[in-house]
This record gives C-alpha cells, sequence and structure tokens, in this order.
C-alpha cells in the first residue's frame, strides 16, 4: 500500500520535474489523472486503516464470546449427566464428580476442591463406600434429564 503512494508521488515529481505545461489539453488531463490518483491512494489508506481497525474489534469480541462459551459450558456441566455434587467446607464452591468413581468398594477414594484443594469427600473410613464421616450433610444429589436421583 505504501508502495503504491510512493509511486504516485513519483508520478507527481516527475510531472513537476518535466514541468508539464498544464495550460495544454495534455497537461491538464495528466495533472488530473495523477490528482485522481492521489485522492484513490489516500481512499485505499484509509481503507486499509479501518479494515485493520475492524479486525482487532472482530478478535477481541471473538475472544470475550469464547470466555462466555467457556462460563456458559462450565455452568452446564452439571445440568448435562448424572454428577454427585458436594460443597467444599472451606471456600464454600460446588464441586461435581461422577458416582461411577464409587463403585470400585477395594479403592479409596479423595475428592479435592480444584479451588482450594481441601478434601470435600473421601471413603477413607467408610465401610458402604459412601460419604466420610462428617459429610453426609455435604453430598446432595443431581437428578438426571430422565428423573431418576443419584
Amino acid at each position: 500500500m505504501k508502495d503504491l503512494r510512493k509511486r504516485v508521488a513519483y508520478l507527481r515529481g516527475l510531472m513537476d520535474g518535466l514541468q508539464v505545461n498544464t495550460a495544454s489539453n495534455e497537461g491538464r488531463v495528466l495533472g488530473e489523472v495523477v490528482s485522481i490518483l492521489e485522492d484513490m491512494s489516500d481512499g485505499m489508506m484509509d481503507l486499509y486503516s479501518s479494515q485493520d481497525e475492524l479486525e482487532k474489534y472482530v478478535e477481541s469480541v471473538d475472544e470475550d464470546l469464547s470466555e462466555l462459551e467457556d462460563q456458559v459450558n462450565d455452568e452446564d456441566f452439571a445440568d448435562d449427566d448424572d454428577y454427585i455434587e458436594v460443597e467444599c467446607p472451606q471456600c464454600h464452591d460446588t464441586v461435581y464428580f461422577d458416582p461411577e468413581i464409587l463403585d470400585d468398594d477395594d479403592t479409596v477414594v479423595e475428592v479435592t476442591c480444584p479451588n482450594c484443594g481441601a478434601v470435600v469427600f473421601s471413603t477413607a473410613g467408610d465401610d458402604s463406600g459412601g460419604a466420610g464421616e462428617g459429610q453426609e450433610a455435604l453430598v446432595s444429589s443431581k437428578t438426571t434429564e430422565s428423573g431418576i436421583e443419584s
């Protein structure tokens, strides 16, 4: 784009350097053509500048939209499937986990809060494979789309 402006400026300089008689018909035509080319190159520079601003704006909007999509998808996470919901006793953040991890009775399962790292659910010291002592009140079941409680 800058190359076009340089070329038009070169034509203007060439016309001035050759001392083209602008009083003659040919001189007036050449002068008008160079003037039109200057206006066109200035208009194109404005268009390129506007396009660059629009590209930056669209990228910004795209980033904001992506963040909103991530937030919406995170909120919808618990509603899509059958998950157990536990409130963290320290930071009170809600933690979701799949009840299938509790199926193996021989394995001790500890679910930690991703926010603060506190253990929010543990099968240690519990013979039934359910919530540990004092954690019954923290666990609530989520109803699946079919209406069956977990």
